[in-house]
């Protein structure tokens, strides 16, 4: 083939490749309440405890709730209850006969502005307001005596990235020595696809962000590690209890040709549930499906608090949520209207980018809602029920892994081995949840001429060993061949271990299909029951510790769609992870987690590539202050409406750098027999939506929309809107300068 050149544009589409990276969640939630601890094992789990509750859900041990209470929180303005206070630690009761249990919940929302939302790798798809808040809810369990203790975190964010975890874990170290450790605490995400990124340290997911932001990142680690400080100060007696259930109507299998490559013995059903059911038009902030679900459980249990606040804390955690679709009206061409549910996700006309998976509602936000009703409503059937107690000690083991040269053990005399990491074609194809940008096709097992001479112009030649040992993947990226500026994946990942007696919750760092799930937690039974644990209800949560893509089973790697091309370790990445899981069971089971060697150290690296869009001064129009009022409220409307009012605005992003920032907005209800107003909803109230509309030159406004609920009381309202501008005088250091501003006033009638 001929040599050529390309043009500015043509160099540029390589790097919008890697801002592709398909994540996902699981309907693994785990719910740990003041009063139990709910698991959800082969269909949808729920663990209770009783003083905090937990819950999970899955059609094979999948989500989870954990609930607890009280636990500290944030409200604007006194015209609120005030949560339940913290209180100092109590002793260890030795003589009881459950746990002692913790539990916080803090605000990690960071950005909404200036900002990729991460997960859909789609260019474009910046912050630009708020539909929720994202929270880090933490649950600590310890031993009667004290002596054994572990820390389990379920964070709204895509993912958790190396960088996130090192610096949570340093934290800890430095304010309580060596009681919360790299084995006994787990930070896991969500999933969400519409949190905001930037708290990476590798260059795949630093250039899928656009750059780092230590805005974001810093906002992430203080509320992280403030839920778990919350959760320290309030352990108080508990009882854990398990219980599960089905969950029907919430997921389809969004990769089911790649799902009947594995053996017909296995395929029996699926569980757990990826939080895209926002899809990748949208530039609002929010929690998803799954966080819905911790919002309608929260509500419930929380009376007369606000979103947010309240003593009972309830989140739903992901799992092996990889090939899982809440898009449950399934694949179409939104063009012709025929079904796209084929192997490589296409239609007749207009290719991939017309086959597109729907939700249930109509529209992404009633969506949401529906999916994270049906999650919710089953975790509360299954709370209400548990009576499974869990009891036993507590045990955690950990180690550090290369994961790019694990020798992997097939039979008893032929093994395979893993690969330095690298993305496939079908990577940059996206999925029917989010298809990719430059019509790649999942399912493509042979590279592009064009598309390979553009990497080696620009990044170099994948080298023989790479392309053979990730066999049949034709590579698009050898990101584990790429150093510069910093590694583009990691080498070395996290495996990981806790257990409560007989429940083990395993820690991945990725994202597991249905099937890989399955196989995984029954050889990880397997283990603990060979060595004289048997009975043991495995789990696995997921996304937890550092981000490696996916991971799917050999068969379904043949396939190379978007999960098998985005596996990055290689065709026996499954095998590998069991061997080293099952390490992990065994030194639990034989008492022998003291022997096990740390591993290689993941680096953190100082030098990153910080975000490209600069802080610039806000400004308001000539006459004009920011705040003031440009399109006022009606004066009157009804149930179902949705009452708007236009603000000269200031970006939000400055809001991120003041860390007792509680919200962008309140509506408030004038309450005649005590004349003051009571806050009804804040930024958190899926009733509110907060947008900011960018400006040239540092102008901008900001809407905020109340769609009235038929639960609102009739009565006299008000919208406030609490901001930060950024101003700069000449030879000065930039200020952030709070602001804050009120509509008129407004009444809500049940009828005109």
């Amino acid at each position: 083939m001929a040599k050529r050149t390309f043009s500015t544009f043509e160099t540029f589409l390589i790097f919008l490749l890697v801002m592709m990276t398909g994540v996902t969640v699981a309907l693994l939630s785990l719910l740990f309440i003041t009063s139990g601890t709910i698991e959800n094992n082969k269909d949808s789990g729920f663990l209770t405890t009783q003083s905090p509750p937990a819950t999970q859900g899955s059609s094979t041990p999948q989500g989870s709730t954990l609930t607890q209470g009280p636990a500290d929180t944030q409200g604007p303005t006194a015209t609120q209850a005030s949560p339940t206070p913290s209180t100092p630690e109590p002793t260890l009761f030795q003589n009881f006969s459950g746990y002692h249990i913790g539990v916080g919940r803090a605000d990690c929302t960071g950005q909404v502005a200036d900002i990729n939302l991460m997960g859909y790798g789609k260019t474009g798809q910046n912050a630009q307001g708020i539909l929720t808040r994202l929270y880090s809810r933490a649950f600590i369990m310890a031993e009667p005596d004290g002596s054994n203790r572990v820390v389990f975190v379920s964070i709204e964010i895509g993912m958790v990235s190396q960088r996130l975890r090192l610096e949570v874990l340093n934290r800890l170290q430095s304010k309580y020595g060596s009681l919360y450790r790299r084995d006994n605490v787990i930070l896991s995400g969500t999933h969400t696809h519409s949190g905001p990124a930037g708290y990476f340290q590798y260059t795949t997911f630093v250039l899928a962000s656009e750059g780092f932001s230590n805005r974001t990142f810093e906002y992430m680690v203080n509320g992280i590690m403030k839920s778990i400080e919350i959760a320290h100060t309030n352990m108080k007696p508990g009882k854990i209890f398990i219980n599960k259930g089905n969950v029907d109507g919430a997921q389809i299998n969004r990769s089911p040709t790649s799902y009947l490559w594995n053996p017909l013995s296995e395929r029996a059903s699926w569980f757990a549930i990826h939080p895209v059911s926002m899809n990748n038009s949208n530039h609002l902030v929010n929690s998803d499906n799954m966080g819905y679900a911790s919002y309608l459980f929260e509500q419930e249990k929380n009376k007369g608090y606000l979103p947010g606040q309240g003593p009972y804390v309830a989140a739903f955690a992901s799992s092996n949520l990889g090939d899982v679709s809440p898009n449950t009206l399934g694949p179409s061409c939104i063009n012709t209207g025929e079904s796209c549910d084929n192997a490589n996700s296409t239609c007749p006309i207009g290719g991939p980018s017309m086959c597109i998976a729907m939700g249930p509602g109509q529209d992404m936000f009633n969506s949401t809602q529906i999916i994270g009703r049906i999650i919710y409503e089953k975790a509360k059937e299954l709370y209400a029920s548990a009576s499974q107690e869990v009891t036993g000690p507590l045990a955690s083991a950990h180690q550090w892994v290369n994961m790019t040269d694990v020798t992997v053990w097939l039979n008893s005399t032929h093994t395979g081995k893993t690969c330095k990491p690298a993305l496939g074609y079908s990577f940059a194809a996206g999925t029917i949840d989010g298809f990719g940008s430059l019509n790649f096709t999942q399912g493509t097992t042979v590279g592009d001429p064009f598309w390979d001479s553009l990497r080696d112009q620009i990044l170099g030649k994948p080298s023989e060993e790479i392309k053979e040992c990730q066999k049949p993947k034709p590579i698009l990226l050898h990101t584990g061949e790429l150093s510069k500026p910093n590694p583009w994946h990691p080498d070395i990942v996290d495996v990981q271990i806790i257990t409560l007696g007989f429940l083990a919750i395993a820690a991945v760092p990725g994202e597991f299909t249905t099937m890989s799930g399955r196989r995984f937690r029954e050889a990880i039974q397997e283990e603990f029951a060979t060595y004289g644990m048997p009975n043991m209800t495995v789990v696995v949560s997921g996304l937890c510790n550092v981000y490696t893509h996916y991971i799917t089973t050999y068969e379904e790697y043949q396939a190379q769609r978007y999960e098998a091309a985005s596996t990055i370790y290689g065709p026996h990445t499954l095998s590998a992870y069991i061997q080293l899981f099952k390490v992990l069971a065994k030194a639990i089971a034989t008492g022998t987690v003291a022997n096990l060697s740390t591993g290689p150290e993941p680096p953190f690296f100082k030098q990153l590539i910080n975000t490209l869009i600069p802080n610039i001064v806000d400004r308001a129009p000539t006459g004009k202050h920011f705040g003031d009022v440009l399109q006022p409220a009606n004066p009157t409307y009804r149930m179902g409406e949705v009452v708007e009012v236009v603000f000269v605005g200031a970006n939000p992003k400055n809001s991120a750098e003041i860390l007792t920032h509680q919200t962008f907005l309140t509506v408030e209800k004038y309450e005649a027999t005590s004349a003051t107003w009571q806050i009804v909803h804040n930024d958190a109230s899926w009733e509110t939506r907060f947008y900011w509309h960018k400006g040239l030159l540092g102008y901008s406004n900001t809407t905020i929309q109340w769609h009235i609920p038929d639960s609102a009381q009739p009565g006299i309202y008000r919208i406030r809107y609490f901001g930060h501008s950024r101003k700069q005088d000449l030879l000065k250091a930039a200020v952030i300068v709070s602001f804050e501003s009120t509509s008129s006033t407004f009444e809500v009638v049940t009828a005109l």
